[in-house]
C-alpha cells in the first residue's frame, strides 16, 4: 500500500468506532479513515507498470450548461484533486520516485480555468450591476 510506504503509522491508520442504530439493537463497526488519506491516491499501487488513463478536461461548452451551485461545487471537488495531486506529486518528489501522469494536473486546472472563465462571462452578462460586481468578487476570491 503506497501510503504505508510514505507514512509509516501517521497515514496507514485507521480510527475503528462502534456505531448503534437509533433501536440501540444493532451495532456495526465501521472503520473511520484518517483525514490525511484524502490526500492521497489510496486505490493505486506505485508497482504497477502499466498506464492508467483517466478522463480529459471540462470544456467551457459544457460548463456554460451548468448552474451556479454546480459550478461552485465542481469548482470544490477539482480543488480537492488539485491539492491530492500536488501533495502525491511533492512526495514522490521527495522519494526520488517519478509521479505517474502528470498530464492530470495541467487537465484539473485548465478546467478550474474554463470555470472562472464561465462565471465571469455569466457576470459580465448580469444586467444589475450590484449583483454583477458580487459576482466578480466571488470569482477573484476562487
Amino acid at each position: 500500500m503506497f501510503l504505508r510506504k510514505i507514512g509509516g503509522r501517521i497515514f496507514s491508520a485507521a480510527a475503528r468506532y462502534e456505531h448503534t442504530s437509533a433501536g440501540g439493537a444493532a451495532a456495526a463497526s465501521t472503520s473511520v479513515r484518517n483525514p490525511l488519506e484524502q490526500f492521497f491516491e489510496v486505490d493505486r499501487s506505485t508497482d504497477d507498470d502499466k498506464r492508467v488513463v483517466y478522463g480529459r478536461g471540462w470544456k467551457a461548452s459544457e460548463l456554460r450548461l451548468k448552474s451556479w451551485d454546480d459550478l461552485h461545487k465542481l469548482w470544490y471537488v477539482l480543488l480537492k484533486e488539485r491539492n491530492m495531486l500536488m501533495t502525491q506529486r511533492q512526495m514522490l518528489n521527495a522519494q526520488n520516485l517519478r509521479f505517474p501522469n502528470p498530464e492530470r494536473i495541467s487537465k484539473v486546472k485548465k478546467s478550474m480555468c474554463r470555470i472562472k472563465h464561465v462565471l465571469t462571462e455569466r457576470a459580465i452578462e448580469d444586467p444589475d450591476p450590484r449583483r454583477s460586481a458580487e459576482m466578480k468578487r466571488m470569482i477573484n476570491a476562487l
